[in-house]
């Protein structure tokens, strides 16, 4: 008699009970993508934010303006407070494309100094956010820690 070749069956279990333990095991890393996904937005977002702040200082210093606190313009578009675009629409608004189309915003009334994005919603912000947001924050005089500032909170993303 001829000996068929083939899997046991208990074989075949164990094969099954490892490929379970691996799924198990590398899901949650694969599920989470989402949430990286919006860190990583809101992290080029940032990116953005300080670069057109630091082309706009760049304009700002070469036209004269960089120590002024008196809503001088950059290109005749972008107010600038220090150098710096101010946190309002006028000011960081103009200066990066897009931030004020493609993101919702809040210009913080209580903090006029304050600017905060987060992903599109239906309307601009009426509060200012408490997760998964990017606020920047216009310069407030001419000495280096007092520049304007860009942060990140990504909890609740």
């Amino acid at each position: 008699m001829k000996r068929q070749g083939g899997f046991t069956l208990i074989e075949l279990v164990v094969v099954i009970v490892i490929l379970g333990i691996l799924a198990v095991t590398a899901a949650p890393r694969f599920l989470n993508l989402q949430d990286d996904a919006r860190i990583a937005a809101l992290q080029g977002l940032k990116g953005a934010i300080d670069g057109a702040a630091g082309i706009v200082y760049g304009k700002a210093a070469i036209e004269g303006i960089d120590t002024k606190n008196d809503g001088s313009k950059v290109d005749s578009l972008i107010t600038t407070a220090f150098g710096y675009p101010t946190a309002d629409k006028d000011g960081i608004g103009n200066a990066v494309v897009g931030l004020t189309t493609d993101w919702s915003i809040y210009e913080d009334t209580s903090d006029p100094a304050s600017f905060y994005a987060i992903f599109k919603t239906s309307t601009d912000l009426t509060a200012a956010p408490t997760a998964c947001y990017v606020k920047y924050t216009e310069a407030t005089g001419t000495t280096v820690d007092k520049a304007a500032a860009t942060t990140i909170n990504s909890t609740g993303c």
